[in-house]
């Protein structure tokens, strides 16, 4: 059974909300992770970083999700 243009887009564009929630905490992570490395933070940069990063895929998924849920 085919799917029409439409579905297939929206399809796409769900199957990627989990990489794009991934990389979100990644990135968020790792710019934390690299204060800390470079002002000598501590783990804040890193705790910081990886909420945010965390906030930031959330918001994410609600945005895509709310767009495709009609």
């Amino acid at each position: 059974m085919a799917l029409p243009p439409d579905q297939w887009r929206t399809v796409g564009a769900l199957s990627s909300l989990g990489l794009s929630f991934v990389l979100a905490i990644v990135i968020g992570t790792g710019a934390g992770w690299w204060i800390d490395e470079r002002f000598g933070t501590g783990p804040w940069g890193f705790l910081i970083g990886f909420l945010f990063g965390l906030i930031a895929g959330i918001l994410n998924v609600y945005r895509t999700t709310k767009r495709y849920w009609k």
